[in-house]
């Protein structure tokens, strides 16, 4: 579903756009004592469609890294962390898709929500306040770290989660691996100028891959070279902006060689983008960085190429999508956590 709200006039777009401070609100209307529900209709929950280990690991690390969390925040936490110590076998692999009868419906598997679950656990492993929260997930983030994807966007993420570790447990050899094998996984950028991807093809959440090589570049032994990711994140920085607006690759990804779509844009995109450069700014100091995470920022509030806003200031959750007509107006889980994570950044960098 989809409307035109709230355009940006062009003085508007002119003055710099304050964030607001990341609300949990529509989070926590997602959320129930199990887990947090996948899909919405507007901002009403739709339990038909269940739950996903996807959604609740991307809810795991926003929870965990919020600063100073009110009690309201740190239950969700301890609720997504439940839910994955759920998910996961004795292997250290997880099931993805819980019915809201309570009962998973897939196999325990390593595709991205056996990546997306490492990056919660280690996030949360890392930067909880709550002493009972990091010790579960790192031991629940051990068992998983043994494991090994074929999927880079998969080993991507496993790799963010293996960094967050790091930042608190410098000698977990199980996370040094796999952020090793996370960046050997990824590639290097090729060297044509004009396509500087280890891939033929943008797809999702491109950033990550980027971001996992500039992080794991810190590595004391091993680590790839920190060019190698700066370049990938210059480029599709550069690929991705319009008129100095971030204009992010839709959902229908864009193959080398094939003309570039501009919809429907997905608010994950512009989240990874903002990680990416929050990242690059701390490993290298250079606050050129910083721009990135403003026009990520800015494609929320409305300073994106339809000049329309991506989120809804009554109920805090995140519009599903950007179309050539305005916003898919639904707030998933997805999206409201793409948007709670941008804007945690913005409180971070200003």
């Amino acid at each position: 579903m989809t409307a035109t709200t709230d355009q940006l006039s062009t003085a508007d777009r002119a003055r710099p756009l304050a964030a607001p401070a990341p609300s949990f609100a529509h989070l926590i209307r997602m959320s129930d004592d199990t887990g947090l529900f996948e899909h919405a209709r507007h901002a009403i929950v739709r339990r038909e469609h269940g739950y996903c280990t996807d959604d609740v690991a991307r809810g795991l690390v926003v929870t965990s890294r919020q600063p100073e969390p009110t009690e309201e925040v740190l239950r969700l936490a301890e609720r997504y962390l439940a839910f994955l110590t759920h998910a996961q076998d004795a292997r250290g692999a997880f099931h993805n898709r819980l019915g809201h009868d309570r009962r998973w419906t897939d196999e325990p598997g390593l595709g991205d929500w056996w990546g997306r679950a490492l990056w919660g656990l280690g996030t949360a492993a890392a930067r909880s306040p709550a002493t009972w929260i990091r010790e579960e997930a790192l031991v629940a983030f051990g068992r998983a770290a043994t494991r090994r994807s074929p999927a880079p966007r998969a080993m991507a993420f496993a790799g963010l989660g293996a960094v967050e570790v790091l930042r608190r447990h410098p000698a977990h050899s199980a996370a040094a691996a796999l952020l090793a094998d996370a960046a050997t996984t990824v590639g290097t950028p090729g060297p044509d100028p004009e396509w500087r991807w280890p891939e033929q093809q943008l797809t999702y959440a491109n950033a990550a891959v980027a971001e996992v090589v500039i992080a794991a570049s810190q590595l004391r032994h091993g680590g790839p070279d920190l060019g190698d990711g700066l370049r990938m994140l210059a480029w599709l920085r550069d690929v991705q902006l319009l008129d100095g607006r971030l204009s992010v690759v839709p959902a229908a990804g864009w193959r080398r060689g094939a003309a570039r779509l501009r919809h429907d844009q997905q608010p994950i995109e512009v989240a990874a983008f903002a990680d990416a450069c929050a990242t690059a700014a701390t490993v290298t100091g250079d606050p050129g960085w910083e721009t990135g995470v403003q026009q990520a920022v800015g494609w929320f509030l409305g300073d994106n190429e339809v000049g329309t806003r991506m989120w809804d200031p009554e109920t805090g959750g995140g519009y599903d999508g950007l179309t050539a007509h305005g916003p898919n107006l639904n707030q998933g889980a997805e999206s409201t956590l793409a948007l709670i994570s941008t804007l945690q950044h913005a409180r971070s960098w200003w």
